[in-house]
C-alpha cells in the first residue's frame, strides 16, 4: 500500500507541475490508502516574493487536493503566501500586507475538514511598540481561521534580516483567530500552546536547543516550551536556504530534537530561489526515536504524504554525495566531490528562477576559452536552454589562437549560439581618444601613473560594451558576469568589464572548486565531456597583459598566489574567523606538498589582505549571484564598510600604541 501511495503521488506531482488535472481514479486510490487517518501533506512549494495571487493559487491547489483525499493536515513553508524573504518591501509598501490578509481569508473559506497551516505576514496594532509586523502561520479549517502561530526567534545574521521589519512573538504556540492583526503582549489569551496536539513553530524557532548547540543566540527555546504540553507531533514551517555543510547541521539537529522529546517532527521547507538565496526543499520527518522517516526531493516542488505516528513516509535521496558529508569534520579540503551535485543544483535553480521570476529568457556572455566563462556557459545552457544562450569570443591582440579555438569548440559542444567579434578596432579607437584626453587632463593635474591598468581595462570594458549592446538590442536578454569567488576576493576583476552583467552565477564558487566542478560537469551531465580538456588544464589568466618576465600573457597565479593557498585563506577567514597571525602559524594543505619559506607565506598573506581591503567597492557593485558556500562576500550575506579599507589586520603591540599616543 505504501509503495503504491508514492507511485501515485509521483504521478500527481508530475501532473501538478504541468498544470494538468488529477484523474479521479488516482484521487480515489490515494484517498483509500490514507483512509485510516493520521496522514499529513508536506507542500514543498516554490513561491514568488510579493506575487501574492500567484502564491495563493498554488496554495489553494494543494489545499483542495489535500481535502479531496481527506488528509488530516497540509503544511506549507514559512511565509508561503508572501514568499520568503520579502525584505523591506513590506515596510515601504504596506499595501501588500493588506493584500496578503485578504488572500489568507479567501484561502480559509475554501478549507474543509482538512486543516491547512499557511505562512503569511501579519500586521500588528497601529499603536504597538516595536516593529510593524509578525511572521505568522494561520491554521485554517472548515472555512475559517482557527488560530495563529507567530515566530518567536528572528535571525539577524548572514542573509537573514527578519528583525529589521518583524517583531518577535512574546509567546510560543497558538493564539486564537480573533487576535489576527491586533495581537500584542498585553493581549495574550490563556490557552494551550498546541493545536489539536500539534506543536507548531516557524523556522528559526527550532534552531536554539541548548544541548545541541555549543552557543545559543537566544534566551528561550520555543520547542522546549511546546514540549511541556506533550504534543503528539512537532510541525515546523521553514524557509531555510542551502549552503555548504548546512545539511549536516540541519539533519543532526532535527534528529536530536525528535529523539530528545520522543516526539516526531515534521519539517516543511521552501524550494526555489529568490534573488541570492536558493532553497533546497528536502522537507523531512524524523520519528520519535530520531530516525529519518521521510524526506522530500531536493530542488523540486513536491507534495509528500507522510504519517509520522505510524512511521510511514518515503526517503528521497539527497544530492549525490551529500549523505557522506553528514559526519564530516569542519576542515578545509580540496576534496569537493560530496558537494558538487548540490552546488550544481543550487546554481541551476538560482539561475533558472532568477530568469523566470524576473521575466528574462536569454543570456549573452563572453567566451574567453578560460575556466570561468566556460563553466558559466555550461550552467546557462542547462538552466535556460542552449538556444537561449549566445557566446561571443572577443579576441584582442593578446588573445592566443588556442583560447579562440577552445571557446568555439565549447560552444559547438554545448550547442549554444556563437560568434567571434574582434575588439581590436574598439581598443585602437578608444586608446587614441583617451590618450588625447589624458594629455588635456595632464595640463591641469599631476600624478599620472607611469604604468597603469588602462590598456587592460579598455579590453575588458570593450567586451562588456559588446555584451550590453546585444542585451539592449534583443528582448528579454541580460549579459552574464563571469567572475569567481577567489578572484573577486582579490579584486582581480574589472569594474564595468568582466564584473559587468545582470547576473553572476559563480561569484560564490572558489577557483579550486571550479576545477573540480568542471570535471564533474564533464562526467555527470547527459552530454559527456562538453568542456574541452585543454580548458581545464590551462592555467587561468585574463589575457589582458603580457608578463614582462615571460613575454606571454600574464598567468593569474603569478599575479596573485597559488589558488590552493588563496582558497584556504578565504575558507579559514570565513569559517574559522582566523586572523593574520593564526593563518601564519597554521600549516596549509598547500604547504604539505609544496614546502614554502616563512617569508613567502608572509608575502602571500600581506598581498591577500592588501588586495582584499581594496576590493570592497567591487564587492558592493557585484550583480545578483547565488550564495553557495557556508559564508560568502555577497552583499546580502556579508556587509563591510567600503571605507574600512585601512583596517590593520595584523594588529600592533602595546609599545606601538604607547608611542603613537605619546606623540
Amino acid at each position: 500500500m505504501t509503495e503504491n501511495l508514492y507511485t501515485l503521488s509521483e504521478i500527481v506531482d508530475k501532473r501538478f507541475s504541468h498544470g494538468e488535472d488529477i484523474p479521479q481514479s488516482i484521487i480515489d486510490s490515494i484517498k483509500n490508502i490514507v483512509s485510516d487517518g493520521g496522514y499529513i501533506g508536506m507542500a514543498q512549494i516554490n513561491p514568488i516574493a510579493g506575487n501574492i495571487e500567484y502564491n495563493a493559487k498554488k496554495i489553494a491547489k494543494y489545499i483542495k487536493y489535500a481535502s479531496k483525499i481527506n488528509l488530516d493536515l497540509v503544511v506549507f513553508p514559512e511565509l508561503a503566501l508572501m514568499g520568503y524573504p520579502i525584505e523591506d518591501t513590506i515596510d515601504r509598501h504596506p499595501v501588500i500586507v493588506e493584500e496578503n490578509i485578504k488572500w489568507l481569508k479567501g484561502l480559509a473559506k475554501i478549507t474543509t475538514s482538512t486543516t491547512a497551516i499557511v505562512g503569511f505576514v501579519e500586521p500588528r496594532k497601529k499603536d504597538a511598540e516595536g516593529k510593524k509586523y509578525f511572521n505568522s502561520a494561520a491554521i485554517l479549517k472548515n472555512g475559517k481561521i482557527e488560530g495563529i502561530v507567530r515566530k518567536s526567534l528572528l535571525p539577524n545574521y548572514s542573509e537573514f534580516n527578519d528583525y529589521r521589519y518583524i517583531e518577535p512573538s512574546p509567546i510560543v504556540g497558538v493564539q486564537p483567530a480573533e487576535t489576527l492583526g491586533i495581537f500584542d503582549k498585553d493581549d495574550i489569551k490563556p490557552s494551550s500552546k498546541l493545536y489539536d496536539k500539534f506543536g507548531i513553530s516557524i523556522c528559526e524557532d527550532c534552531w536554539n536547543n541548548k544541548e545541541f548547540f555549543e552557543k545559543n543566540l537566544y534566551e528561550k527555546d520555543p520547542i522546549e516550551e511546546l514540549a511541556e504540553e506533550n504534543p503528539k507531533i512537532f510541525i515546523n514551517c521553514s524557509a531555510s536556504p542551502t549552503r555548504a555543510k548546512k545539511e549536516q547541521l540541519k539533519h543532526n539537529m532535527l534528529s536530536f530534537i525528535a529523539k530528545k522529546y520522543k516526539t516526531p517532527i515534521v519539517y516543511v521547507n521552501q524550494v526555489g530561489a529568490i534573488d541570492n538565496s536558493s532553497f533546497d526543499g528536502s522537507s523531512r520527518v524524523f520519528g520519535a526515536n530520531g530516525e529519518l522517516i521521510a524526506r522530500a526531493k531536493s530542488f523540486e516542488e513536491q507534495f509528500l504524504i507522510v504519517n509520522p505516528e505510524k512511521n510511514i513516509g518515503k526517503i528521497y535521496p539527497l544530492t549525490k554525495g551529500l549523505d557522506k558529508s553528514l559526519t564530516e569534520q569542519k576542515v578545509f579540503t580540496l576534496e569537493y566531490e560530496s558537494d558538487l551535485e548540490r552546488t550544481y543544483k543550487t546554481l541551476i535553480q538560482g539561475i533558472r528562477d532568477y530568469f523566470k521570476k524576473c521575466g528574462f529568457k536569454r543570456a549573452v556572455l563572453g567566451l574567453s576559452g578560460g575556466l570561468d566563462s566556460t563553466v558559466c556557459a555550461v550552467l546557462m545552457a542547462d538552466a535556460i536552454g542552449r538556444e537561449n544562450v549566445f557566446g561571443v569570443s572577443m579576441p584582442s591582440h593578446i588573445t592566443s589562437p588556442e583560447s579562440k579555438s577552445d571557446a568555439e569548440k565549447l560552444a559547438h559542444n554545448l550547442g549554444i549560439n556563437f560568434t567571434e567579434a574582434t575588439i581590436r578596432p574598439m581598443i585602437d579607437t578608444t586608446t587614441e581618444c583617451l590618450n588625447e584626453l589624458f594629455e588635456t587632463v595632464g595640463k591641469k593635474w599631476n600624478g599620472r601613473f607611469e604604468t597603469s591598468f588602462t590598456p587592460d581595462n579598455i579590453q575588458a570594458r570593450s567586451r562588456a560594451m559588446f555584451l550590453w549592446g546585444i542585451s539592449n538590442e534583443f528582448a528579454s536578454c541580460i549579459p552574464i558576469a563571469t567572475s569567481d569567488k577567489s578572484e573577486l576576493y582579490m579584486g582581480y576583476a574589472t569594474i564595468n568589464g568582466d564584473m559587468s552583467g545582470g547576473f553572476a552565477p559563480i561569484a560564490d564558487v572558489p577557483k579550486t572548486k571550479l576545477f573540480a566542478f568542471a570535471r564533474w560537469l564533464n562526467a555527470n551531465r547527459e552530454q559527456k565531456n562538453a568542456i574541452p580538456e585543454a580548458i581545464i588544464l590551462k592555467k587561468p589568466g585574463a589575457e589582458l597583459a603580457i608578463d614582462p618576465k615571460t613575454g606571454k600573457p600574464l598567468i593569474a597565479e603569478d599575479a596573485l598566489m597559488p589558488y590552493e593557498f588563496l582558497d584556504e585563506i578565504i575558507w579559514r577567514i570565513e569559517n574559522k574567523n582566523e586572523g593574520y597571525h593564526d593563518l601564519l602559524e597554521t600549516e596549509f594543505v598547500y604547504e604539505k606538498h609544496n614546502p614554502i619559506t616563512k617569508e613567502q607565506k608572509i608575502e602571500w598573506l600581506d598581498k591577500f589582505f592588501r588586495r582584499m581591503s581594496t576590493a570592497l567597492y567591487k564587492w558592493s557593485i557585484l550583480p545578483p549571484s547565488v550564495i553557495v558556500e557556508a559564508r560568502s562576500i555577497n552583499k546580502y550575506d556579508y556587509r563591510q564598510p567600503i571605507t574600512s579599507s585601512r583596517i590593520n589586520y595584523k594588529g600592533v603591540d602595546e609599545a606601538h600604541i604607547h608611542d603613537v599616543l605619546e606623540e
